[in-house]
């Protein structure tokens, strides 16, 4: 559950603000959209060695460049 503690004055826009960061920060609405629908574990490992492949190919072609 997350709390949003405000000082005396401070308006509601200031309040969403901090409830959105702090939504944000705790990865509530990452975890959520990964969960709605059931991924193999061998889909997972495709995805992480992708993704791994894609930050290898950034980082060599950046110190080329």
């Amino acid at each position: 559950m997350l709390i949003v503690e405000l000082k005396e004055g401070d308006s509601i826009d200031k309040a969403l603000k901090k409830l959105k960061r702090k939504f944000e920060k705790t990865g509530i609405a990452k975890q959520v959209k990964a969960r709605q629908f059931y991924v193999k574990p061998s889909e997972k490992e495709r995805e992480k060695k992708a993704k791994s492949l894609y930050k290898q190919q950034r980082i060599t072609k950046s110190l080329n460049a």
